[in-house]
């Protein structure tokens, strides 16, 4: 027999503890677990499933690609949300709890289809430019998502940093990553100088002295993640170019991943700077610029053949009034 629909979903705040307590998972990935496991709920009472089944389970995946329209990687996570949860049941022994399907969802190797979204860096410019920084949340902002763009941090990265965090002195910033991994990070000479403006007029926030947390609300709070994510939207709405895809927070840590390649930066380091268990992560990012392919075009002997013909005005073509190279 299956698992009873109703007892499945009965043990949901003992999973989340359980993680919390015993693997000591971030909050931002435990909210991530409750999202999915609430979304499935949802599926599987408006579509009045009795029993969580290979044929539930598969209607599921079926719902979230052509209903939600999400990709291979977040369907992915959501199985994975699924079948964390249905180990826990195997352990606390819910009856027929060794007969929920998802280990035997086989996970979906699509990738990306496109590089990630980023900005250029005359849009990067023109946002951090609307940035107002004559006031102490204005500062306090520009140095948050400055830490996105120049150190590729996640916005719960950002938010989890404490002050002893960083240190100035040997420009260096320690960020606890997913998995509760840990890595160091080197800071410019800018971002130090950002940083360290910022420093100077925390002291002006309410109860400033009372947290540890990097950055705090105007209430003296952590700066929380909605907040991060709001201030930025705010941001953006002053600015004036326009992108084929909507701009959040985590553009910013593409926007940094995409220019270091654009560098020629190798891929190990991008991945060591993104905290990147696995270059195959990492690859995404790995793809010529619009400006690197037109400037290997430039390169090739019969474009630069057309090239000298159009100069020596051999070769004229219909409808072009003035001669030109080829773009």
């Amino acid at each position: 027999m299956a698992v009873d629909a109703i007892d499945f979903f009965n043990h949901m705040d003992s999973f989340l503890d359980y993680r919390k307590t015993s693997y000591d998972v971030s909050d931002q990935t435990l909210k991530s677990n409750l999202i999915d496991l609430t979304l499935f709920q949802r599926f599987i009472h408006s579509h009045r499933y009795k029993t969580i089944s290979g044929l539930a389970t598969m209607a599921f995946q079926f719902y979230l690609k052509k209903e939600r329209d999400n990709s291979g990687g977040s369907i992915n996570r959501k199985i994975y949300s699924l079948r964390s949860y249905s180990h826990f049941l195997r352990i606390i022994e819910v009856p027929d709890a060794d007969r929920l399907p998802f280990y035997d969802i086989l996970k979906i190797r699509n990738g990306y289809k496109n590089r990630p979204n980023a900005l250029t860096r005359s849009q990067v410019k023109s946002l951090f430019d609307q940035i107002e920084r004559m006031t102490v949340l204005g500062v306090r902002d520009y140095a948050v998502y400055a830490l996105m763009y120049q150190t590729g941090l996640r916005v719960g990265e950002v938010h989890s940093l404490d002050l002893d965090s960083i240190d100035l002195e040997n420009q260096k910033l320690t960020v606890i990553g997913k998995g509760r991994k840990r890595r160091e990070l080197h800071l410019t000479s800018e971002m130090i100088r950002v940083l360290s403006e910022y420093i100077t007029v925390r002291r002006y926030l309410h109860k400033s002295d009372k947290s540890m947390a990097l950055f705090i609300s105007k209430k003296g709070n952590r700066l929380a993640i909605r907040t991060m994510e709001d201030n930025f939207k705010k941001v953006l709405k002053k600015t004036e170019f326009n992108t084929h895809f909507n701009v959040t927070c985590h553009t910013l840590r593409h926007s940094f991943a995409s220019h270091l390649n654009d560098n020629d930066v190798d891929i190990l380091v991008i991945q060591s700077l993104l905290g990147h268990a696995s270059a195959r992560s990492t690859e995404a990012y790995i793809h010529p610029s619009m400006d690197k392919i037109r400037e290997a075009m430039e390169k090739l002997p019969a474009v630069i053949y057309m090239n000298q013909l159009l100069e020596d005005g051999v070769l004229k073509l219909p409808f072009q009034n003035n001669r030109s190279r080829i773009q």
